[in-house]
């Protein structure tokens, strides 16, 4: 009995505390994406735009990396449970961002490029098995056991 109050009012404090990190992140890429316009209009300003269109690519595959995560946290809301594939994908953007960042700039050497390489390979390989699993779930309503 003492423990279902203390799950509800820790379900509670998790939802609110999910809720203000969602608004943060919401009003983060608004935020993100009204700079990014600014950012580009003030590039009609300047004669060359080759050395500051790296600005403008870092900040939208950053408002990517945001958008993923508060995916994550929506699908919380919705089941209450984290769901690796949107976490899984928010990194897989993550490190897709800073191998682009590196390209661009021309500052990544073949070792690094091959280490990028391989984690993508495994959070790749992590995430097809994370929606194998989410769909067997789905598919067998008695593996979720719910307490």
């Amino acid at each position: 009995m003492f423990t279902k109050k203390i799950k509800v009012y820790f379900d509670k404090v998790i939802d609110v505390v999910c809720g203000v990190i969602l608004i943060f992140i919401i009003l983060g890429i608004v935020i993100g994406t009204a700079q990014l316009f600014i950012t580009t209009w003030k590039l009609l300003a300047f004669d060359g735009i080759t050395g500051r269109y790296i600005n403008i690519i870092t900040d939208v595959l950053t408002l990517y990396v945001m958008v993923e995560l508060s995916r994550s946290l929506v699908e919380f809301f919705k089941s209450h449970k984290l769901r690796l594939t949107f976490i899984v994908d928010a990194a897989i953007v993550f490190v897709i961002r800073e191998l682009l960042i590196a390209i661009f700039k021309n500052e990544i050497s073949s070792d690094l490029l091959f280490a990028y390489s391989v984690f993508l390979l495994v959070l790749g390989a992590i995430r097809i098995g994370s929606v194998l699993v989410y769909l067997k779930e789905k598919s067998y309503p008695a593996c979720t056991d719910e307490r």
